[in-house]
């Protein structure tokens, strides 16, 4: 079948397609036939119930400087003139973010938005994960300094991160006799107005922060994260170092937990992130790490996402 595919993203001139996993599912999507149209959120819009979308037909290719051609700027109807959405702008979630989900709603399902809006707005990631406790660290969500300093009294070592953050911005780790813990506390409350996530800190992620990517609610592919010296953060886009990984039978299991209920909210693409076998987030807006899984020897994700959008039309 040939699918009119419209995907939500940041400005694609902007992108770096050698770690884009959303540059990998266009370039999938057009291997089989199916037309590309890129918009930004900014240029969403409603009028009653019609959503429209403003923005180019593009053709990619993968060649880095040169990685598309776009067409004329046109307005189109996300109900009547696509089969598919693409929701894959990335964080902050903020009430941009939110807002543009509650649009694209409007079209979903007749219109499959991957993933589906409601879902996304209702399970971020850092909120949607403490469904699952006992697969993970131990958490607090607050920002009550009382209960921050009560966590930390028992857990020692903690790291503290923005709730709606994303690329690992704004992440720290704060030792038991850490003299910048005030001063941290300072900086979350001014900076932030949402409550942020405190875990106990995990020792192994020395040794990799495995970013584990799902289609429908099975495991698809992983890639472990191993982050730069002197670094906390595993992100890539940190200098995190990617790696060749296979998964263990405890990542096995984390995955068999969380597939059935990821398939049942329409959470087609996931990527969720374990350190030492324990469960620290669940990546539904925008994750990545399908195009270092498959530089490694690895599946190639962005085909399995294709045959599950594919199914789910039908």
């Amino acid at each position: 079948m040939s699918l009119r595919v419209a995907v939500q993203m940041d400005p694609i001139e902007r992108i770096n397609i050698a770690g884009d996993s959303t540059f990998a599912l266009m370039l999938e999507a057009q291997a089989r036939g199916h037309e590309l149209f890129v918009y930004t959120p900014e240029r969403l819009s409603q009028i009653g119930r019609d959503v429209f979308a403003t923005g180019r037909p593009v053709n990619v290719r993968d060649v880095p400087g040169d990685h598309f051609t776009a067409g004329e700027e046109m307005r189109i109807s996300l109900a009547d003139e696509t089969d598919v959405v693409l929701l894959r702008q990335d964080p902050p979630f903020d009430m941009a973010y939110v807002t543009t989900t509650h649009m694209l709603e409007r079209v979903h399902p007749a219109t499959l938005v991957v993933n589906d809006p409601a879902s996304v707005r209702n399970a971020p990631e850092k909120i949607f994960v403490l469904d699952f406790p006992d697969l993970m660290p131990p958490t607090l969500v607050s920002r009550d300094k009382a209960e921050i300093s009560a966590f930390r009294a028992e857990h020692g070592d903690i790291v503290v991160k923005p709730l709606y953050g994303n690329g690992g911005a704004a992440v720290f780790r704060i030792t038991a006799d850490d003299l910048n813990y005030g001063s941290l506390i300072d900086f979350f409350s001014t900076s932030f107005r949402e409550p942020w996530m405190v875990q106990k800190f995990l020792p192994k992620v020395s040794e990799g922060d495995k970013r584990i990517l799902l289609v429908d609610g099975k495991f698809a592919g992983a890639v472990n994260r191993v982050p730069a010296p002197g670094d906390l953060r595993s992100n890539m886009v940190r200098g995190g170092a990617a790696q060749t990984t296979q998964i263990t039978e405890r990542e096995q299991e984390i995955c068999d937990r969380l597939g059935p209920e990821l398939s049942r909210r329409g959470l087609i693409f996931v990527g969720i992130d374990v350190i030492d076998g324990w469960l620290t987030e669940i990546n539904v807006t925008s994750p990545t790490g399908i195009r270092a899984i498959k530089r490694l020897g690895g599946p190639d994700v962005a085909v399995t996402t294709w045959d599950a959008i594919e199914a789910r039309l039908g």
